[in-house]
């Protein structure tokens, strides 16, 4: 189903429906439940749906999508989204901007200019950040399975592309793990955002492929890369950090073996692959995504190692109340990715 996009309200996610989507709707964790983990905090709504460990026993929350009709939350609040935007956009590499651009500007010019498609697209903070930085007309074309997340991305639209050349948008709901080579027939660019660790090897080689069938760049941003550093060190880090990477690759999602599955699956198509670092930077200003963050980190290593309960949850207190104080700084490592797949039709 393809839904046209408002002109309303673009650059800014509008105001929430409501507190449905900011609650934790199961049992998790005794940690993320604003219990006895952290005293300041009893009463308070835990991890934001998205950012934390599954909400149902067995189920990725990361994956988990509303099917129509069914009144359930997002896999990702937009709460979450709006949250971690700021972090997102400041940590993205913008080393890869001018090979990109480059790649674009060899493309056969279309009169609607460039045509980019944004998997997964979620609020649609990647066309937030990446239209702006693009010179010519585009139009984005937004893919996710959830209609609720859809309606935001396509009120928040970007407006302007760098030169001030105009930009369009639609949305498309449906499946985005196994997009096709006719789906993205005529695009200019694929992106994606914080997608690839959520997929399985298959998925990603489908989307390489499709990529490469359709003769179109991939920017593929904030991928984890399997590695966290807090201040100050902790003993428990490195536990917390193995089990939270095992939770990620539960059921053969990819976590973060994504980036390196995803470089040899463009690679094998033929694509030249670029990596780049992009992490979080966390510090006191960026608190409130602080405090989710770790909620959601060590939610999701307990549901992994329920042996570490005991221990986890003194060490989560202490991390909490650091951040807290202003005392407690992140760097929550990430890959973003450049696929420059082989043109097609003979363009350049």
């Amino acid at each position: 189903m393809t839904e046209p996009a408002t002109t309303q309200q673009h650059g800014a996610i509008p105001a929430q429906p409501g507190p449905r989507d900011v609650t934790d709707p199961s049992p998790g964790p005794r940690s993320l439940r604003g219990s006895t983990v952290n005293t300041e905090n009893k009463g308070v709504p835990s991890v934001i749906p998205g950012a934390g460990p599954a909400p149902r026993p067995g189920e990725r929350a990361t994956l988990r999508l509303r099917e129509t009709g069914a009144d359930e939350p997002p896999r990702y609040a937009p709460e979450w989204l709006q949250l971690r935007e700021p972090a997102d956009a400041a940590a993205r590499s913008l080393d890869l901007l001018d090979p990109l651009r480059m790649r674009l500007a060899d493309l056969p010019k279309r009169a609607d200019g460039l045509v980019v498609h944004d998997i997964g697209c979620g609020t649609g903070s990647m066309g937030r950040w990446l239209a702006p930085h693009l010179d010519g007309a585009q139009h984005w074309i937004l893919h996710d399975r959830d209609p609720y997340l859809l309606h935001f991305a396509a009120v928040a639209s970007p407006r302007a592309a760098a030169d001030g050349s105009h930009v369009t948008v639609e949305t498309r709901r449906g499946e985005v793990a196994r997009i096709t080579p006719d789906a993205l027939a005529g695009a200019s660019l694929v992106t994606a955002s914080a997608l690839l660790d959520v997929l399985t090897r298959e998925d990603v080689g489908a989307l390489a492929a499709a990529c490469a069938g359709a003769g179109c760049p991939a920017l593929l941003t904030l991928s984890v890369a399997g590695r966290v550093e807090l201040t100050a060190p902790h003993p428990l880090d490195r536990e917390i950090t193995e089990a939270f990477n095992a939770h990620q690759r539960r059921d053969g999602l990819l976590g973060p073996d994504a980036v390196t599955v995803a470089a040899e699956a463009f690679t094998e198509h033929g694509a030249t692959v670029r990596l780049n670092p992009s992490p979080w930077r966390l510090g006191p200003d960026q608190a409130a995504l602080t405090e989710q963050w770790l909620r959601g980190w060590v939610g999701a290593a307990l549901e992994e190692r329920p042996d570490l309960a005991e221990p986890a949850e003194r060490y989560l207190a202490e991390r909490l109340a650091a951040c807290a104080a202003g005392e407690l700084r992140v760097v929550v490592h990430h890959t973003d990715l450049l696929a420059l797949c082989r043109p097609v039709d003979g363009a350049a």
